[in-house]
């Protein structure tokens, strides 16, 4: 039985097209994050002291969130 060798090299500009959408993902998975952390800031500055004590947290605490 013979084998045929398949590998050959990808073509011109597919890996920096492939980093580049990497890079794309990336960023744009940080600033969905970043963008959730300050969502959730918002909503917990916008609660009372007490709203904020039943769920066990503090004003200070608040900055830490992200």
């Amino acid at each position: 039985m013979s084998t045929i060798e398949t590998t050959r090299p990808a073509p011109f500009g597919a890996i920096a097209t492939y980093h580049f959408m990497q890079f794309v993902s990336t960023a744009l998975g940080r600033v969905k994050g970043w963008n959730d952390a300050r969502a959730t800031r918002k909503a917990l500055s916008a609660l009372s002291d007490r709203e904020l004590d039943d769920i066990g947290l503090c004003r200070g605490d608040i900055d830490h969130i992200g």
